[in-house]
Formats: C-alpha cells, sequence, structure tokens
C-alpha cells in the first residue's frame, strides 16, 4: 500500500472495514456522522501507508487503523460541538454483551479478565477508551459524551476496582 498498491489497500478495505464501523456505531449513533470518519480513516491510512512503522516499533496495522478512526471521530464530534449542534446519544448498551467486549475478555484472560468482567459498564468503557483505544481523557469525554471530570472520575474508580480484584 505504501508503494501506491490500490489492490492492497482495496484488501485492507475490505478486512478491515466491516470491523472498524461497528467499533465507531458503538460511540456515536449517527450514522452519517459514522460514514464521514470512516471515510476520512481510510483516506488518511491511503496518504499515510508510508509512514506506518508499526510491526518494527510491536504496533499492528489494525491498531493503527483504530487510532486514526478514534481520533477523526474524536475531531468530528469537535466539528459538531462547535456549531452548536447537541451530539446524537451514544448507541445504547445492549442487555447481551457485544462481540467486542467477549474478544476483548477473551484476549485478557485470567484474573484480570475476570475482573474487566466484573467492572461495572460504565467504568469498563473508560477503561477501553483510555488503556486499550489509547485516548486522553478530553478524547474519551468527547467520544463517550461525558464531562472530562466524570471520565476522571470512572478511570479512578475502575483502577481501584481492577486493583482490589486483583489483590
Amino acid at each position: 500500500m505504501a508503494r501506491g498498491d490500490r489492490v492492497a489497500f482495496e484488501e485492507l478495505y475490505r478486512r478491515t472495514s466491516p470491523w472498524l464501523a461497528v467499533r465507531l456505531r458503538r460511540r456515536c449513533a449517527d450514522e452519517q456522522m459514522v460514514a464521514e470518519v470512516m471515510q476520512e480513516t481510510y483516506l488518511a491510512v491511503w496518504r499515510a501507508a508510508g509512514s506506518f512503522a508499526g510491526s518494527g516499533v510491536g504496533g499492528s496495522a489494525v491498531g493503527w487503523l483504530w487510532t486514526i478512526a478514534a481520533r477523526r471521530l474524536v475531531d468530528a464530534f469537535r466539528r459538531r460541538a462547535h456549531h452548536a449542534e447537541p451530539p446524537p446519544a451514544a448507541a445504547p448498551h445492549p442487555v447481551a454483551p457485544a462481540a467486542e467486549e467477549e474478544a476483548l475478555l477473551a484476549t485478557v484472560g485470567g484474573d484480570v479478565g475476570d475482573a474487566l468482567g466484573r467492572l461495572a459498564p460504565e467504568l469498563r468503557d473508560v477503561l477501553r477508551a483510555m488503556v486499550l483505544d489509547g485516548l486522553s481523557v478530553r478524547e474519551t469525554a468527547v467520544v463517550l459524551g461525558l464531562p472530562e471530570g466524570t471520565v476522571k472520575t470512572r478511570a479512578r474508580r475502575a483502577r481501584i476496582a481492577m486493583r482490589e480484584a486483583l489483590a
């Protein structure tokens, strides 16, 4: 892809776009915004493919892709807020665990996975955004539609709960 190979780009898109769309929809209920973020993300990936250092520094293409998408989503929320439009309500959390939740708990096994599974969903969402997705407090607040103080409080509560569960 870094050499301008469209077939490689199409293959990356084919393999990752369904997954990326689901992840973005879990953080934003506005389908138009999700579509715009997807387009901006893949355009950025195409333009910056040559700068991906991934496997050389322990990263993955999917992680790089998600980082770009998450930052684009934060930018989209900021643009919307700047135009004084209230962001749509976050997608409601389903009663049954999402595939992403199950994959997270399966990936992080043992005691840590058990502790994550026992966290309240609102604490797990903040922990996932800040630790796994690598977002800042401000970015997490924008993505989850929460005040920054609430994000800080939930992050602290999640860390305390994890420490107690693992002690």
